[in-house]
């Protein structure tokens, strides 16, 4: 293939990133070594390992917070994850840092999620506590080194060290006493702002709060209609529901970009290293912080424990368990490849995985055929 006019992945990067960006030619490699390839990058690589995957297409069917019971507006773990890589492209193309890499990240970020989100983990962790319990960061680190497929012979997706690493530092916050590299810190930050944002977003829509409360009792909804100004009058609700939601997330955004921006550009580093052992961290700062708390803290209250949502998460933790103890007791009712896993990672771990990849829909399927 005539390949002369192409640049070449470090010519581009060395005009776009920061000395303390990640940059593809410092990468670890992969645990399979690959020969590398023509004009795509090794984090872009990663990206589309990730974007054509099973695990990442299934979260099309896994909810995010709230149930398919209140109709289809809300959020899925796949709508969640293509809101966050759209806010972290945008913060780190603005810090000049590798936006591959974090495109990667925050497309895999979420991928380990089982069916009905934190309500399925829970129940999930406490089927496996003598085993080690769940995590769904864990989790995504199984499918990405073991239970996906590829055209190779190998298992896995066979993801770079760098992309591993930083789902890693999910799973424990002090790994290897180092912080994560930035573009890591970024995905982090950007499900933050996302979450916050979108679930205030929904629980406005499905009616759990109305927007009135909220600018009643939280100052970040303060800001938003001080900042909308007359425009807020004139807006139907819908529409004045929208702009709230994207005023929410433009201040967030431009907190982290200013703050951190400041950071960046005085620190000097000359390497993504330099970066990362600095103990700087990327993330909302000063007032915003603590009206982002207070919203948090309300979300947490008043919405995660609906009634409604409760109700709905005990039903499906109560399923989970039940499910997941009918195939305990005869795993041979799952397909063969998690039959295969009981002999390595012993039933129950088996058990988990199969239940933890499916999503809500099948798992209803499962319930009904295998506990009714």
């Amino acid at each position: 293939m005539e390949s002369g006019f192409l640049q070449t992945v470090e010519e581009r990067e060395s005009l776009l990133l920061a000395p303390y960006a990640m940059r593809s030619c410092d990468s670890a490699g992969r645990r399979h070594v690959e020969p590398e390839h023509l004009y795509r990058g090794p984090f872009q690589r990663d990206r589309d390992r990730v974007l054509h995957s099973s695990a990442y297409r299934r979260l099309s069917g896994k909810m995010q917070v709230f149930t398919g019971d209140k109709g289809d507006y809300h959020r899925t773990r796949l709508t969640h994850t293509q809101e966050v890589a759209s806010i972290a492209r945008t913060i780190g193309r603005s810090l000049r840092l590798n936006e591959d890499l974090v495109e990667a990240l925050a497309l895999f970020h979420d991928i380990g999620h089982p069916p009905f989100g934190h309500a399925g983990e829970d129940a999930l962790d406490e089927c496996l506590k003598d085993v080690g319990g769940f995590s769904h960061n864990r989790y995504g680190l199984t499918i990405a080194e073991e239970l996906e497929t590829r055209h190779q012979p190998i298992s896995g997706l066979n993801l770079t060290y760098e992309v591993l690493e930083g789902q890693k530092s999910r799973v424990d916050k002090a790994a290897d006493n180092r912080r994560p590299l930035l573009e890591a810190q970024v995905v982090d930050a950007a499900d933050s702002i996302t979450y916050d944002a979108h679930d205030t977003d929904d629980a406005i829509k499905l009616e759990f709060v109305t927007l009135e409360e909220l600018r009643r009792e939280l100052v970040m909804i303060q800001w938003c209609f001080e900042e909308l100004g007359s425009r807020a009058d004139s807006l139907d609700s819908d529409s004045l529901r929208r702009a709230v939601v994207h005023t929410l997330i433009d201040f967030q955004v431009n907190n982290v970009l200013m703050e951190s921006g400041k950071l960046v550009s005085q620190s000097g580093w000359q390497s993504s290293t330099e970066a990362r052992d600095s103990g700087v961290i990327i993330e909302p700062l000063g007032e915003l912080a603590d009206a982002k708390r207070q919203l948090e803290t309300f979300l947490y209250d008043r919405v995660y424990r609906h009634p409604e949502l409760i109700a709905t998460r005990e039903r499906a933790q109560a399923q989970i368990k039940s499910l997941y103890m009918a195939l305990v007791d005869d795993p041979s009712k799952m397909p063969d490849r998690f039959i295969q896993r009981c002999d390595i990672h012993g039933v129950e771990r088996s058990v988990g995985d199969y239940i933890a990849g499916m999503t809500d829909r099948f798992f209803e399927k499962q319930y009904a055929k295998q506990c009714s």
